[in-house]
């Protein structure tokens, strides 16, 4: 645990807890309002969370060499929650611009 100072390691586990809360917030906002989209991005949430863990879980093990591969698995799981994201976000935007709600406002 040599390889982060105590600092670093706070923010490093309270990001991580920040973003399960996140995940939290919004599917209980999806829920709250009904709307199944949010429920696609909080689950779109979850690689990103996944890639969180293994940057700590490699930083734990003072980024030994013998777990390289979980900066791969990090680096992978970014993108790919970053493009789900992204999905889920265009997929909100659509529903959004689809819903007859907005049109008797």
């Amino acid at each position: 645990m040599h390889a982060l100072s105590l600092p670093t390691w706070w923010i490093h586990i309270t990001s991580v807890l920040e973003w399960m809360l996140a995940i939290l917030a919004v599917q209980a906002f999806g829920s709250r309002r009904r709307e199944g989209g949010w429920r696609w991005l909080a689950l779109a949430m979850v690689p990103a969370l996944v890639s969180a863990m293994a940057a700590c879980t490699w930083h734990l093990f003072d980024n030994s060499e013998a777990l390289r591969g979980l900066v791969v698995l990090q680096a992978a799981l970014t993108a790919v929650g970053n493009g789900a994201m992204a999905l889920a976000a265009w997929n909100l935007l659509r529903q959004q611009r689809l819903s007859p709600e907005d049109e008797a406002s």
